[in-house]
Formats: structure tokens, sequence, C-alpha cells
């Protein structure tokens, strides 16, 4: 028997599930391995100061994620690594992909993905009843499961101010169309978010970019642009901001926080890529509270397919306009989608899910920052993207059409450009499905693109 003990991160997590959590990434490192013996319950117990309970309900939660297996008289024993089992992948499936959005890297350790199936297991078991019409907002459950997630964000809404929505956009579409009408005014930052464009100009709404500076918007501006077009809300991505990876700052944030504040202007904060930040800034949602529609998109913390978001209301009474809207618009998020989520926030998984993709972009950053050494491009070490600047001679249009069939997503700077006229920058996407080879075998391609090597012929 190994003389092991958990190691517990402080997330807010029950005792038990940080307990099962610390088993997990033990085995995951290969701290601990097949055959190990886990201290006993009791004695476990005595050395945390813990109930015995809790202690028999970690090593519970363990065993269903197959990490354990428990043998009366003899103990608890770490299992041999679940390999990926089941029917084979279809092929039609795996060419789906649209390389024009932002992608996170796909998980690929076996050991997770054992994982990430047994939550769809848990969902089989509970079909029937995931197949009825529910509540437009989220069951209780699954609200309860968004709040624990939520929580790690520092953010402890009461559960009527939360809604598991249909995804950030369609929550984004249901929220400008509660805030604005057509020919109202909404502000965002210069360079932002496609999706906000297109949900803007389909409803008739006028957009407006701010001016920014290295750490985002710049205060004054903002309040100027109050007073000058009176508008409805302010859009803001601030935690690795798409396309620029810049994140806005805690001092900064506060100094926007209290213009909101001050003019009393709603925020839509679209925290997208909040979780993927290791020790981010503090949302703006704990901020300005009473101002602020806090979007939490899963689609690139977890999985875009699962097309879901947990969102905060100002208010109960803005919850309620809400899920109003939604109904209307959506009728209700998919319960099956739900009921994954709340299984893989519940045994682990969807942390787990997190810290791959924290750490995979974290190792493809690291790929371009080698391969294009030397050009000038906007990055963050665990953003899923580069902002290249394009160097003289260079044309965005047709740079992207020699990288056509590589297998990367490009997007050009007209996409994103609100204020003034889109300048030579491209948004590079190091994510998706392409491997760590295939990745590095496109931006070589890529460098030698930029260098006026592949330019001829």
């Amino acid at each position: 028997m190994k003389n092991w003990m958990p190691v517990f991160e402080s997330n807010g997590k029950p005792r038990y599930l940080e307990i099962a959590d610390s088993i997990q990434r033990d085995t995951d490192s290969g701290l601990l391995v097949a055959g190990d013996r886990l201290p006993p319950q009791r004695r476990l117990a005595e050395v945390l100061g813990l109930d015995f309970t809790t202690i028999s309900r970690a090593y519970t939660e363990a065993q269903s994620r197959g990490l354990v297996e428990s043998h009366v008289g003899r103990g608890t024993f770490v299992r041999a690594r679940p390999e990926v089992t089941g029917p084979a992948a279809d092929p039609r499936r795996a060419r789906e992909q649209d390389l024009s959005m932002n992608l996170p890297p796909e998980p690929d350790d076996p050991a997770l993905l054992a994982a990430m199936r047994a939550g769809l297991d848990h969902v089989g078991a509970n079909l029937v009843a995931l197949l009825r019409y529910q509540s437009t907002v989220g069951s209780e459950i699954d609200r309860a499961a968004a709040l624990s997630w939520l929580s790690m964000r520092g953010m402890v809404p009461n559960l009527d101010r939360i809604a598991v929505t249909p995804g950030a956009h369609a929550t984004m579409v249901a929220v400008l169309s509660i805030l604005a009408s057509p020919g109202d005014t909404i502000l965002c930052e210069a360079v932002t978010y496609p999706g906000l464009r297109s949900v803007v100009a389909r409803a008739g709404m006028n957009l407006i970019g701010l001016p920014v500076d290295a750490s985002g918007i710049l205060p004054d501006a903002l309040a100027d642009a109050i007073q000058r077009h009176r508008p409805k809300a302010l859009y803001l991505n601030p935690t690795l901001h798409n396309p620029t990876t810049l994140t806005i700052p805690a001092a900064r944030r506060m100094e926007i926080a209290d213009v909101l504040v001050r003019h009393n202007l709603p925020l839509i904060e679209d925290d997208a890529y909040g979780f993927i930040l290791p020790n981010a800034p503090p949302p703006f949602a704990t901020l300005a509270p009473v101002q602020t529609w806090h979007i939490g998109g899963l689609a690139k913390c977890i999985g875009a397919g699962l097309r879901l978001a947990f969102t905060i209301a100002p208010d109960s009474r803005s919850s309620y306009q809400l899920a109003q809207t939604l109904r209307v618009t959506n009728v209700m998020a998919s319960p099956l989608s739900m009921a994954l989520v709340t299984r893989w926030i519940e045994d682990g998984t969807a942390d787990r899910i997190c810290r791959f993709i924290r750490a995979e972009s974290a190792a493809r950053q690291d790929i371009a920052a080698t391969l294009l050494r030397g050009f000038e491009f906007d990055a963050q070490k665990h953003a899923f993207n580069i902002w290249l600047k394009l160097p003289s001679g260079v044309g965005r249009a047709e740079l992207m059409g020699r990288m056509n069939g590589h297998g990367m997503g490009l997007m050009p700077s007209d996409a994103f450009t609100v204020l003034g006229p889109p300048d030579e920058h491209v948004r590079i996407c190091l994510g998706g499905s392409i491997s760590r080879v295939g990745l590095n075998n496109g931006l070589a391609f890529l460098a030698n693109s930029l260098n006026g090597e592949t330019w001829l012929g």
C-alpha cells in the first residue's frame, strides 16, 4: 500500500468529489498505478479529520468512474486504465467540422474518452424521461449543476437567476431582443466576435465599436459613447478575446464596471473562454451583477456540439423575461445534452475535459510560437488561436486560398472589424480535429507562405 493522501484544490466542490478528483489526477499522472491499494477508509477519515461517510462516498464515486475496485476484507485498489470500447465510429461523422469557428482541441486520451462515454451510459439509463418537454430554463438538478460549475469562477447567484440555455449564440439573440429594438444601438470592442455582428445586423440594430488599448476598451471612450449614442447595451468578450486573445485585467474591469453602474448600462458578458484561462480575472457578473447578463457558453470549455450555455440574469425579473423569450424562440435546451453535462460536472469529467483543453491549447501555442518566430501576432498561452498580422505584400484573401486543404481554420479581419476599415490580420485557429503533427505541418506551410516561398507556380 502506498502512503497516498489526496490533494485538495479548494475549488468549492464537496470533499468527497475532491477526493475522487485527486484519485483521478494521480491515476492520470501515474502517481497511482493499477494494483495500488488505497488507505483504509477509517484511517483516511481520521488523518483528514473527515466523517467516515465522506470517505466512503468518495471511494464509491471513484469506483463509479472506473478508477478503483473494492474487495471485501482486502481493501480498495486502483484499477487498470480502461480502454475505449464500443461501436466503431461512423467515418461520415468524423468529416463534419466547421473550420470557420474557433475550435478547441479534441480529447484523445483513452481514459478521458472512457469517462465521457460513461456519461452517455448514464444518459441512456434515463432516456425516456429525457425525451419529454421540460422546463425552458433547465430542471432544478441541471441548474444546480450549473451553479456548481459557475461557482468555480466565483459566481454564486440565486438559483432562480440561472438558466441552462441552448448555446451562447441563441442566448445572445434572446438577451438582445429583451434589451433592444430595431434601430437601437449596441456597443462592443472595435474588433469583435462575428456572431454578434450577424445577430445585431439581422435584428436591424446598430453596432458601434469602441477603441481599445492593451488592457481592453477605454473607460473614457465607453462613457463618451454612452452620452453620445444612448446605447441599450455593451457586449464584451473579456477573457481570451476572440480573435485578439486579449484578456481584460482586473483593474480595467473595475473601471469599466464603474462606468456601467454609473450609467446603468446593461452588459452582455460573453465568457466563452473564462474556464480555459487559469486564474482568470473575476467575471463582470461579480463586479456589476445588476447590470450583467453573464453567458457562460460550454462550446469552448467542454464541447460545441452540446449547444448549451449557463446564463445568469441580472435579477429574478430578468430571468423570467429570458425564460419567456426562450420559450418563443427555442422552447428549451436539449434535455439530453443537459443530462450529459450535469453528469460530467457531478463526476468530475467536465473538469477533466476543461483541463485537457487548457493543457493542449498551451502545447499548441508553443508549436505556433516556434514555427512562426519572427512574424508579428497576438497570442496567449491558453488561447485556441493566434491573431496574425500579415507581412507587407501578403494579402489575407490569397493566403486563405493557399491554406485551403491544410485542416486549419483561417478567418480574415473583415469578419471581426467594427471600427475602421479591416487591416491585414488573419485569425489562425490551432484547435479542432487536427493533430499536433498536422498542426506542425500546417504552420510550417503557413510560415513558408508568409516568407513568399510558395507564392509562385
